[in-house]
Formats: structure tokens, sequence, C-alpha cells
């Protein structure tokens, strides 16, 4: 199951990708129906073939450049499903030993309505809600099966008797561990921005945002762009109807949201600067060094391809490793955390000595 999980794992980072592609080479209506295309089970390229879908829909003529980086999209979601389905059949199997199957089932549930998020992302046409909603539904299905990878490891390692690894090994009470176990919240307080500054970046992908801003350090020579119009370029009560392949939001609606979304990247680096200098000051033996060096790593990685994005003004390739970089900050993050619950509670400890001090006195 560990095996399947993390083989899973990468595979929701290829969907990830595969998705990003799908929207930047505006394929995301390339097929109008799901979960066929245009009626069958490939995207129709034979001249019978398309005449007859071109009659189903002859209001979207057949596009095979088109159709397929949505069909292997959906190939590729289609085979990420039927891998979770299977972790969850397992889990259920072996419940009795012990393994991890709450969680399993849980993101077999959300596989489901992932599912119907792609499909209302094609029947509503785009609709940025839907879209930013199904992008967030992608990176938290990633999430989760990376916490399902990390529950399996502990747990076979504890069942098997086989030594942990270094990464795995619980620490030893430390005052070091108590002054780094005092930063617990201040991590979630990270987790929570990166997952905002995410949903900033499907909100921008999801309105065409990005290439509203093409210079740097200002945008559009400005270091605050007059006219920027917040309530339009946030409005999430844009209304279900019309096509939004293009976007449909003003110029100035997208201004507002590409720099908001380049102020939030400050305010995570800014934070992150901070917050992972003081983990690695009050880590003395180098518990957490590890998780350390690989946010850091991720999130230069992160800000270096938002700002490539921008001065080679969205380049394919570029624009599919933002996404995927994106992943990998969060899951970086993620295991910064799982690593830092396996600190001491030294607090908890010194209140047990402390209480049964006080009963023997009492006594």
């Amino acid at each position: 199951m560990t095996h399947w999980a993390t083989f899973s794992v990468v595979l929701a980072v290829v969907v990830i990708m595969l998705g990003a592609w799908t929207r930047l080479v505006d394929a995301g209506l390339g097929c109008p129906d799901w979960p066929g295309c245009y009626g069958f089970l490939s995207v129709p390229q034979s001249e019978s073939h398309i005449a007859i879908a071109n009659a189903r829909f002859p209001d979207t003529p057949v596009d095979v450049a088109k159709g397929w980086p949505e069909m292997i999209h959906r190939y590729a979601a289609g085979t990420l499903g039927l891998v979770v389905f299977g972790l969850a059949a397992s889990a259920v199997r072996q419940r009795r030993s012990g393994v991890p199957f709450k969680l399993p089932l849980f993101i077999a549930g959300f596989i489901l309505l992932q599912g119907a998020f792609g499909m209302w992302t094609v029947t509503l046409k785009l609709w940025p809600q839907v879209v930013a909603l199904h992008l967030l539904g992608g990176f938290t299905t990633l999430s989760l099966l990376t916490l399902l990878v990390l529950r399996l490891r502990k747990f076979s390692a504890a069942d098997s008797g086989v030594a942990k690894t270094e990464a795995e090994k619980p620490l030893k009470p430390t005052a070091a561990a108590s002054r780094l176990a005092s930063l617990r919240p201040w991590l979630y307080g990270g987790l929570l921005l990166i997952v905002l500054q995410i949903a900033l970046g499907a909100w921008t992908a999801s309105n065409y945002a990005a290439v509203a801003c093409t210079d740097l350090p200002t945008c559009q020579g400005q270091w605050w762009p007059e006219g920027m119009d917040f309530q339009h370029g946030f409005d999430i009560t844009q209304h279900v109807g019309p096509n939004y392949l293009g976007g449909q939001l003003t110029a100035d609606g997208r201004v507002a949201i590409h720099v908001t979304h380049r102020v939030g990247a400050l305010v995570v680096l800014a934070y992150f600067s901070v917050l992972l200098t003081l983990i690695w000051r009050r880590s003395k033996n180098r518990e957490l060094h590890r998780p350390v060096v690989l946010v850091t790593a991720a999130l230069l990685a992160q800000i270096t391809l938002g700002l490539a994005n921008i001065v080679f003004h969205i380049p394919l390739p570029i624009a599919v490793a933002h996404n995927a970089m994106g992943a990998g900050l969060l899951l970086s993050v993620i295991y910064l955390i799982w690593r830092h619950h396996l600190l001491p509670q030294t607090h908890a400890v010194k209140a047990t000595h402390t209480t049964i001090m006080h009963q023997e006195i009492t006594a």
C-alpha cells in the first residue's frame, strides 16, 4: 500500500501538470461533453467521426489539437481515481491489522467530488468559480495522498519492527525541542498562507489574469496601478451561461487579481523567511534541518518561476513548472509540519512529573 500510495502522489502531480497544460493551451473546452469527447471514448479523428461529432455539437466544431490535451488529462485523472479506489479497498480489507483506512476512504469520496468538478468545468463552460475549486481540489487530493504515504510509512515501520530511518525516529525531549514546539501554530499559519496563495493563483488562472502585468517590479509601469477594480476582479457572483474561455473580466479587474497575487507572494516569502530562520536556529540537533532546506528550496524555485513567467510572457514549460512547484511547496510544508509533530512533548513530561511530585508531597 505504501508503494501504491507513493505512486498515487506522483500521478497526482502529473494530473495537476496536465491540468495546467490543458488550461494554458486553451483546451479546457477541447471536448464539449463529459466524460467522453463528442460522444466518443477518444478524440474523433477520422472524417466520418468528425462529421458525426460536428453534427452532435454544431456550435463547437472539432479541434483535434485541443481535444487531445483535454482527453489525456481525463485519462490520467481516471487512472488516479482507480488507484485511489484500489487503496481504499485494500485498506478496508486490512483494517483489522491497524492499517489506516478512514483516510483512504475519505480520499476515495473526495475523488468522486473532484470528478464532479471536472464535469462541471466543462458543462458550465469554464465558470471561474468551478475552475478555481477544481484546481484547489487537485491540490487537496495531492495533500491527502501525501499524508496517507506518511501514515503508511509510519505504520509499516512499526508493524515490521524494522529500525526507523533517521527522519522517522522520535526525538529525545530537550529544551530546544520545547522551543521548537512553540512554533507549531506559526507553521499552521504558514500552511494557511500557502493555501491562500494557491487559491489566488487558481483565481488568477481561471480569470486569465496572469498576463495583466507584463513588467517587473512594477505593473504597467506603476507600483500601484491606478484604476484597479478589486470589486470586479474578486466578484464570485459571476453568472453561469457565457463561455468563459479567455475570461470575461475587464482589464482593471484582471490587474487587481494579478497585483494581489504578487503581494501574496511577497507576504509568503517574508513570513517563511522569518519562520524558517527561527526553526533553523532553534533546531540545535538539526532535527528539522532537512525539511527546512526542502521548504526553502521549493519557495525560492517557486518565486523564480513566477518571476520568469512575467519576464518571458508565460511560456508554456515555465507556466506548467510553476503549477508543479506550487504543489512541491505545499508538500514540503506538510512534510515540515509532519516532522515537527515528531518532536517530543517536553511540557507534557514536565506536567506529569509535577503531578507525581505533588501527590508524593501530599501523601
